[in-house]
């Protein structure tokens, strides 16, 4: 504890204490007086919300014995900042030295030191790997998506990663790592404990030294806790990944404070944040594909708990945003509408889609598992994906319709969830709210009849 916030002495003292400590953290906390030095105004909300004005500020300068014109550097501080500069280069010059040596003991580590921190791409070994992509039989995005962390650990060596005491619900756990702690720095496995505000911040901190590339994971209900840290990732763009398992009101036994709604349109609304809500395993792989590749920003991915089916027409294509699924059922260039979902609605759409097809209206289905990334396409494409000739436009999706009209546009429908949920089975709430295929089904009647 530093009592003077002034005393640098004492703050350099309990610092090297800090660094003296090897087996646990340090906390030092520093006594400070806001606005210390200013004669009528330390010690107030003034000090830290308004200016000093003239007079106050030629009082404070002369109780720090200040005497210098605006931007004047004394000769003191100039001499002290060029030593540090050259301290600097000194240090540099030394570790350049060091870690030629090790180059030359140990060129193996090295190079894989090397890779680590040059945050090596993994694009083109990933899209070749053909395990990576395959699945053979539906399952919840979650469980491809523990599946998928396996299936990197394996390609990745310097993934590292874990949940907020959640890790057998999220399905986060790498399963020949280990658990790091202090008697395993080897480990893989990350337990945050329930604190999901502290683990987005360590994940960043992971990120910013660099050398590991980190996941954290928690229900995508409990972001709220965690904002500020997404925030944080999203501004430096940082990449960490961000692993939010049961996405909708499919968790409806938990009721509405376990439910997200409005947390899909929060995240859309978070600049530098891309948010993939993918539809069956195949998408879950493009999005931890996206996730072990991308450099400048943060992603989000948003699963499901409950089991959806698998499609042969998704996959990598899913990195583009919004694609079509149904081509093969199109039976004119532009259709009578068109039927957007993310997630586990797509299945809706689809079914719904098929339906329509047999009274003869061409329905094309959409999948949209990522905004952001539809935004990054050419103009060309969004046209082809969404012709601007075609209003009759729906977006199904089991959260807050905030976000869809940008694709719906003014004449289209947005089937979301505009309230809180409820408590009860996923299917009985699906079917409650007008997450069904009769439903879709309905509103594209409608739309196309008036």
């Amino acid at each position: 504890k530093v009592e003077d916030g002034n005393d640098v002495s004492e703050i350099n003292d309990a610092f090297n204490r800090a660094k003296d400590e090897s087996t646990k953290p340090s906390l030092i906390i520093v006594k400070t007086l806001i606005g210390y030095g200013s004669p009528n105004k330390q010690g107030k909300a003034s000090a830290h919300g308004e200016a000093l004005g003239v007079e106050e500020l030629e009082a404070t300068k002369k109780f720090f014995e200040w005497n210098y014109e605006p931007f004047e550097v004394p000769e003191e501080i100039k001499n002290l900042t060029t030593q540090f500069r050259m301290d600097g280069i000194a240090r540099e010059k030394e570790w350049k030295s060091q870690t030629g040596l090790y180059q030359k003991a140990f060129p193996d580590l090295f190079k894989e030191f090397e890779d680590w921190f040059s945050n090596m791409d993994y694009s083109k070994i990933l899209l070749e790997d053909h395990d990576f992509w395959k699945f053979e039989k539906p399952m919840a995005t979650r469980i491809a998506s523990g599946l998928l962390i396996n299936r990197l650990a394996d390609v990745m060596p310097n993934l590292i990663g874990g949940s907020a005491d959640l890790a057998p619900s999220n399905k986060t756990n790498i399963s020949n790592k280990g658990d790091f702690s202090a008697e395993n720095r080897a480990g893989g496995n990350l337990h945050f404990g329930v604190r999901e505000h502290a683990m987005s911040a360590i994940g960043n901190g992971i990120q910013v030294h660099g050398g590991l590339k980190v996941f954290v994971s928690t229900f995508f209900v409990f972001t709220d806790y965690m904002k500020a840290g997404m925030r944080l990732s999203s501004i430096m763009k940082l990449p960490v990944t961000y692993v939010l398992t049961h996405d909708s009101i499919g968790v409806g036994e938990d009721g509405p404070t376990h439910e997200p709604v409005e947390q899909l349109a929060a995240l859309r609304s978070m600049p530098g944040m891309t948010v993939f809500r993918p539809a069956d395993a195949h998408e879950t792989a493009a999005g931890w594909y996206l996730a072990a590749t991308k450099k400048d920003g943060p992603v989000a991915l948003i699963l499901t708990r409950q089991t959806l089916p698998l499609y042969e027409e998704t996959g990598v294509e899913a990195l583009k945003g919004a694609y079509i699924i149904n081509k093969s059922l199109e039976t004119k260039t532009i259709p009578d509408i068109i039927l957007m979902a993310s997630g586990s609605e797509l299945k809706l759409v689809i079914e719904a889609a098929a339906t329509l097809a047999q009274e003869g209206i061409v329905a094309r289905v959409v999948s949209v598992p990522s905004f952001e990334l539809f935004d990054e396409q050419e103009e060309t494409y969004k046209e082809e994906v969404l012709p601007s000739s075609v209003t009759a436009r729906i977006a199904v999706e089991a959260g807050s319709s905030f976000g869809w009209h940008r694709f719906t546009g003014l004449k289209g429908r947005v089937i979301g969830l505009d309230r809180y949920g409820a408590s009860g089975k996923a299917e009985s709430l699906f079917e409650a709210f007008g997450f069904t295929a009769e439903n879709v089904i309905s509103v594209s009647k409608e739309i196309l009849k008036a």
